[in-house]
């Protein structure tokens, strides 16, 4: 018999530390919305009518009468309380089990409620109450049984031989054994979601910081175009104004603009770096590298023992420094992919496709690595072109190819062509 088994819950705990149980037993009263009525009605009719079936094959029992359907109905009706009071739920559905074997009533289902307030106490409540009154219902069924009274209230009592008496306890003690691993295993399920949700922001706090450096970079790598250029003009302007006093007045005042815009450009690139990164840094030297340095990446590349095609689709055509300089670091970041993932004997096909108003970069490989998606790719490389590509509001797509290998393919869009032709 299975009255005594099962996971039982409980109430508050009164002593003192943080039981590891606490933060179930809360969430159950988080959950609990009033009484949940479909359970205890489906468990009640389960046993009063599977018991009085089962009684047709039992004639020295004791007939169902008013008494067994009210033990019946009472330990479903218990369950109402499972999921705000699991162990006085438990107690009631216990009490009327054992009362329901002490009058002998005929074997059935009727221990289903038992079992079910017992699996929802363990899951809510602290184990040792749950196990103590699980032995001390076992304690009085026998207690009782073996008093030597024949009858209570006018009701015989059973009289189970020795052999009863130890299915019951063994039924008794499998429950509560269910019960114990079902709740066991129910933590370790809890315990796997919360590394789960952990080990996710921990990945989201990753890509966030990865966006960040590389938000970084290209503030740094606009500080190398603008600076280099800017601190430029900001030379020969001033020279300008010095050595063309017979100019007109009109001359003399647009090179003192080009100097003052120049100047602010110099110092907003700065203050933006200021922001990102607190480091004084002096306007650059030399140009960063761009499409016209796409030669020598490339050379680079089959040094290192990469077979590389680089190819130009179309008439070249002139790019504003921005997307000159991503779509360098969009091939030199593939490259490096390529290098890393797609094994020794890759070959590499780099295509750089001049459209109107837009420069295509693809990059190609026959790698017979494992392909990298946008979402699991490791590192910063692929996150990091995306992100060049949609500061420029454009678009990259990075993946595995039908036919093996890997595919980065950008589109960066610019204005240029429509510029060249309001010129001409």
């Amino acid at each position: 018999m299975t009255s005594g088994g099962g996971p039982g819950g409980g109430h508050g705990w009164r002593g003192g530390g943080e039981p590891p149980w606490r933060h179930e037993w809360q969430g159950g009263r988080r959950d609990w919305r009033g009484p949940r009525l479909f359970l205890p009605v489906v468990v009640g009719a389960i046993q009063v009518i599977g018991s009085t079936l089962a009684s047709r094959g039992q004639p020295d029992a004791t007939p169902l009468n008013g008494l067994g359907y009210a033990l019946l109905l009472a330990g479903a009706a218990a369950l109402i309380l499972r999921r705000r009071w699991p162990l006085g739920a438990l107690g009631i559905s216990l009490a009327a089990t054992v009362a329901y074997l002490v009058f002998d009533f005929p074997r059935g289902p009727f221990f289903l409620a038992a079992l079910i307030a017992l699996f929802s106490a363990v899951r809510r409540a602290p184990r040792g109450p749950v196990w103590t009154m699980c032995a001390a219902a076992y304690v009085l069924y026998v207690a009782i049984t073996t008093s030597g009274q024949l009858t209570l209230g006018g009701v015989a009592l059973a009289n189970p031989s020795l052999g009863e008496y130890l299915v019951v306890a063994a039924w008794t003690a499998v429950a509560v054994a269910l019960a114990g691993a079902a709740r066991v295993r129910s933590e370790h399920f809890a315990e796997m979601a919360r590394t789960r949700a952990e080990a996710a922001r921990a990945r989201q706090e990753q890509s966030r910081r990865q966006a960040s450096d590389e938000r970084l970079r290209i503030a740094r790598e606009l500080h190398d175009v603008l600076g280099h250029h800017l601190s430029l003009i900001n030379v020969r302007a001033g020279v300008a104004l010095h050595l063309l006093d017979s100019r007109p007045e009109q001359a003399r005042e647009a090179l003192g603009a080009i100097k003052l815009a120049s100047a602010e450009a110099l110092r907003e690139v700065r203050g933006v770096l200021a922001a990102l990164h607190p480091l004084d840094e002096s306007a650059p030297r030399s140009p960063a590298p761009g499409l016209a340095d796409l030669d020598h990446l490339a050379d680079e590349a089959r040094a290192a023992g990469l077979e590389v095609t680089l190819r130009r689709d179309g008439a070249t055509q002139p790019v504003p420094a921005e997307v000159d300089r991503a779509a360098y670091r969009i091939v030199q970041e593939a490259l490096t992919n390529v290098r890393r993932h797609a094994g020794p004997d890759a070959v590499v096909t780099i295509i750089i496709g001049y459209e109107r108003g837009a420069l295509t970069v693809r990059v190609d490989d026959t790698g017979t690595g494992p392909p990298l998606s946008t979402s699991d790719a490791p590192g910063n490389g692929i996150p990091g072109m995306r992100e060049r590509a949609a500061a420029l509001g454009g678009t990259l797509m990075a993946g595995a190819r039908p036919r093996g290998g890997f595919r980065v393919d950008a589109n960066l869009p610019h204005g240029m062509a429509d510029s060249i032709e309001e010129m001409s």
